[in-house]
């Protein structure tokens, strides 16, 4: 067995790059986007080709193997192994060169596609293959699988859009694999030329041929491209360290036709037929994958066909030339890019929403991209039904339907014996099936552990024969990510799942979507890794840390990792008191942006709370979580003894601000808050002999603890605003009732016992949520539960200004007391200020302010509440533009915690910060949360106004006026 440490220490002196053998480092890499776990013995990021020769030759003198992996997304287990991984998002990740003239570019294995796409675009060009991971795939894993994307239809795979390859082989041999037996290693052409007829009749000819060796393009009348065969081979036959890639024209302008029929059979039948009319894209998916289909034309099943043309006319004309062509329920077609952007994301999206069928069962990946000829496709779907019914299964196909390409997540049960056995039997007998029709097992994502054990089916043994003695021209040490291709491990060995405990892990959150299962929870990460989008545009929040950093451990995926060994124990032996995952989830912002951008809703924020909950549980806990952790209680104190003033005083003293930001565990970077010397409260019982009778609905605002203590204003603010529209305003009981509030929502009657109970305040709780004090918040919950009581036997809808309160009332609360029936009835009471005014005054008009606005939609908002209502709002109020996504930065207690300035700074840079910089003249600075308007101010000498607080202003100057508002 390999000694490690020396492994290590070897490799370190060997290479300049980054050498990892850390538990945390290989926990990060023991899965890909597959069913299938492999524990590698270390990680190492190559800075060069030369960094790359010296870990081979390391390697090679140890026996161990290698693994190149770039995104970490491949669907069948190719991406992962047992000896060093090689990681080459880290530095080899550069656009070499690009040449418009020859239409080519030289790019190294890590580079993004996208980032690919950018560079090329500016010309009039493009890389033809986009797999819906193009956001964070890399053209090396590309290469290693032979990917795809939906634009095969119009330009192939990636071996038609490879010219020349870089590589190493496992013995150290430098080659430059092109055409007419370029690169050949030793020994190649006498074996291939010894096998021509087996080359000229053992391969099927369809368009997505993906599986075993390209080996008939080394025929001599195809060119005997040795770059082109080494396409698909995931890693087995060498090392690639750079490559001369082929790029193609872009359309000038696109059309989407979406194209909807009865069902996806009858979508499959047709796809072939619109090939004719060389469409870019033939794509196809079923409603059982769309959450809302409310954009969609009227149908079960719809074909995404694109069109290209020299102008927007011409290649909408092609698209109405197809929609006439086609047989179709009804059709729609989007010349717009924003609405082809929003319609390609539905597609996009399925590769992680079909990861949980209808019901919440989970499926999964294994059988996910077979291939048939595009003709057979309808005729071998329905086979493929019938199939899945006879052995209790379920998925719903989707995928590149013009290529006869399926993409399917089944309901397999990959965590009982039975289950995987049934597994394997259906995968056996699928083979079969697609070879009946003449197809592929693999049709894009590479046969890897998932399907190499068939490939006989396929192939026959003499073919397979083959491809082991070629395996061993290249590779004759094996070194090379032995176990895929050839000599292949079983199909049902190895798989992630079986590694997890069995029963249910003790936790404090309720996880109703996951059966209050946490280690289905962590499942739901299946690896597409969307949360690895370097850039991220439109209303998007998600990865904020990742995009910052770059690391694997800060993105979600990785933390989802992390907390998978974890649970596994293997790897990451210190359960809830390991180091490496509270490191990990340290720069996690708890932004919820993965709630609503993660295909498959993993929720972070909740499993970071969840974890902290037990890891500082008996133990001393950082000293942030009692400062900013307990603020509302500390807050509280000083409003009880009325010492606002004299705190602001002694925060504005430097030795002393500067002690007690080292006493609190705050970032020495961030000027304190300043307090408010009357709390909303105090302003509003101060006015209660002026406040307005009104006859419209009762609504309840919510005193969150940052408009309480910290910006009053904007509470006064939504006031003034909601009495405008007619409504009658009230604050939440600060005693226990006996019974509701009666008419103006101020008298109440007294239970005579809460005169000795004391007198309380509501309290979302999330602060301590965000701190992992789960026992605390449970108790502050349960006490507002206890105040709201009455309140929630009304119709009065609660009113929360702060969207990160909003936020943990709707989600938190009823999942951390999933026990209490009042949580859930509370949190579905609670709505926005903008949403308060269009439910509950829909015939009253904003004043018309007249003004472009700029800022950031606040993360929770986007992520649990949404923000519809309040685009409506702003439009009827005359505020014009939209705001960017992303995350401000700040996030509650995250940009004032000790060790966290830099990456809460960044964040803000990503986003936040340009739009106000490059806001036009005259321009509002919309930030509803306190963090978002702090982090303004602190960073940009920006005031950020609540949307409120902009309307209020409004009324001040033009009056309140009143009548319908615009409609939609």
């Amino acid at each position: 067995m390999t000694d490690s440490p020396v492994l290590e220490t070897e490799l370190r002196a060997a290479v300049r790059g980054e050498v990892a053998f850390g538990a945390g480092a290989r926990a990060l890499v023991t899965m890909d986007a597959s069913n299938y776990r492999r524990v590698p013995l270390g990680v190492v990021a190559p800075v060069d080709a030369e960094d790359v020769a010296a870990v081979l030759a390391v390697c090679r003198e140890h026996g161990v193997p290698v693994v190149a992996r770039g995104g970490g997304t491949s669907i069948a287990g190719q991406a992962t192994g047992t000896g060093v991984v090689l990681d080459f998002t880290r530095h080899m990740n550069r656009l070499v060169a690009l040449d418009p003239e020859a239409r080519t570019a030289v790019v190294q294995p890590g580079l993004v596609l996208d980032r690919l796409q950018e560079a090329a675009a500016p010309h009039g060009l493009r890389f033809g293959p986009d797999p819906s991971t193009h956001s964070r795939c890399t053209l090396g894993g590309m290469i290693g699988n032979n990917s795809c994307g939906s634009h095969s239809v119009a330009w192939g795979t990636t071996a038609d859009s490879v010219r020349e390859l870089d590589v190493l082989t496992a013995r150290g041999e430098r080659l430059r694999l092109g055409r007419d037996w370029a690169g050949a290693p030793e020994g190649l052409r006498a074996l291939v030329e010894g096998e021509l007829a087996l080359l000229r009749t053992g391969f099927p000819d369809l368009p997505r041929r993906i599986s075993g060796y390209a080996l008939d393009a080394l025929l001599p009348e195809r060119g005997a491209d040795v770059a082109r065969s080494f396409c698909g081979s995931e890693g087995t036959l060498g090392v690639l360290t750079e490559a001369v890639v082929r790029l193609v024209e872009a359309p000038r302008a696109r059309a989407l036709a979406v194209l909807a029929y009865p069902d996806e059979g009858a979508a499959a039948e047709a796809a072939a037929g619109l090939l004719p009319y060389r469409p870019l894209t033939v794509e196809g998916m079923a409603a059982d994958l769309v959450p809302s289909a409310a954009e969609l034309p009227r149908g079960g099943a719809w074909l995404f066909v694109e069109t290209g043309g020299e102008s927007e006319a011409e290649a909408h004309a092609r698209a109405r030339t197809i929609v006439r062509a086609a047989d179709v329920l009804d059709a729609l077609v989007v010349t717009d890019p924003a609405g082809q952007r929003a319609l390609w994301r539905i597609r996009e999206d399925a590769s992680g929403t079909a990861t949980r069928m209808p019901d919440g069962t989970e499926a999964w990946p294994g059988w996910e991209d077979c291939a048939v000829p595009p003709e057979r496709l309808g005729a071998y779907l329905r086979d493929f039904r019938a199939l899945m019914a006879a052995h209790g299964l379920r998925g719903t196909p989707y995928g590149h339907f013009g290529d006869g390409c399926i993409h399917v997540r089944i309901d397999f049960d990959l965590l009982t014996p039975p289950g995987v056995a049934r597994f394997r039997r259906f995968s056996e007998e699928l083979a079969e099936l697609v070879v009946a029709h003449g197809g592929s097992l693999s049709g894009e994502h590479g046969d890897g552990q998932a399907r190499a054990e068939l490939l006989p089916a396929m192939y026959g043994p003499q073919t397979v024969g083959l491809f082991e003695r070629v395996k061993g021209v290249w590779d004759p040490d094996d070194l090379l990510n032995p176990g895929m291709l050839v000599r292949p491990a079983p199909l049902d060995s190895g798989l992630r799942f079986a590694v997890l405990p069995r029963e249910p892990v003790d936790v404090a959150f309720g996880y109703p979507a996951d059966g209050g299962d946490f280690t289905a929870a962590v499942r739901r990460c299946v690896g597409v890794a969307k949360c690895r989008t370097e850039s991220v545009s439109g209303p998007a929040v998600m990865c904020p840390s990742f995009r910052v950093t770059g690391a694997e451990e800060h993105s979600t995926r990785g933390r989802a990792r992390l907390l998978h060994e974890m649970l596994a124990g293997e790897v990451i032996t210190g359960g809830w008191r390991s180091p490496e995952v509270r490191e990990a989830l340290d720069l996690c912002l708890s932004c919820k942006g993965c709630r609503s951008d993660c295909p498959v809703g993993v929720d972070m924020a909740t499993y970071k709370a969840e974890f902290l909950h037990h890891h500082y549980a008996g133990r001393r806990r950082p000293a942030a979580h009692h400062s900013m952790g307990r603020l509302p209680l500390w807050l509280r104190v000083v409003s009880r003894t009325r010492t606002a003033r004299l705190v602001n005083a002694l925060a504005g003293v430097r030795p002393l601000a500067r002690v007690a930001r080292r006493l609190g565990g705050i970032a020495p970077e961030r000027p304190l808050p300043r307090l408010a010397r009357r709390t909303f409260s105090g302003w509003w019982e101060r006015r209660r002999p002026h406040r307005p009778a009104g006859h419209g609905d009762l609504v309840l605002l919510w005193p969150d603890t940052f408009t309480e203590h910290l910006s009053p204003a904007v509470g006064q603010a939504a006031v003034r605003v909601l009495e405008a529209a007619g409504l009658r305003v009230a604050l939440p009981p600060t005693v226990h009732l006996a019974r509701p509030p009666v008419g103006d929502g101020r008298t109440v009657a007294l239970d005579p016992l809460s005169l000795l109970r004391g007198r309380g305040r509501v309290c979302c709780g999330l602060t301590y949520v965000s701190t992992g004090q789960l026992d605390r918040a449970r108790a502050v919950l349960r006490r507002t539960l206890d105040l709201m009581e009455p309140v929630l036997e009304t119709e009065a809808p609660v009113v929360v200004l702060e969207p990160s309160c909003a936020a943990a009332l709707r989600t938190d609360l009823p999942e951390l007391l999933h026990d209490d029936p009042r949580a859930a009835r509370l949190a579905a009471r609670v709505l926005t200020f903008a949403e308060t005014l269009e439910r509950h005054a829909p015939g009253w008009s904003p004043p018309r302010v007249g003004r472009p606005v700029v800022g950031q939609t606040h993360c929770h908002q986007h992520a649990v509440l949404g923000d519809a209502a309040d685009r409506r709002l702003r439009r009827d109020a005359g505020l014009t533009g939209d705001l960017s996504g992303g995350c401000c930065g700040l996030a509650g207690d995250f940009g004032f915690t000790r060790g966290h300035y830099d990456v809460s700074a960044a964040v803000a840079e990503e986003r936040l910060l340009p739009s106000v910089r490059k806001a036009p003249d005259g321009a509002v600075v919309l930030a509803d949360g306190f963090s978002c308007r702090t982090q303004l101010q602190h960073l940009a000498g920006v005031r950020g106004r609540h949307l409120a607080e902009v309307l209020a202003e409004a009324l001040d100057e033009h009056g309140a006026p009143r009548g319908p508002r615009g409609g939609e």
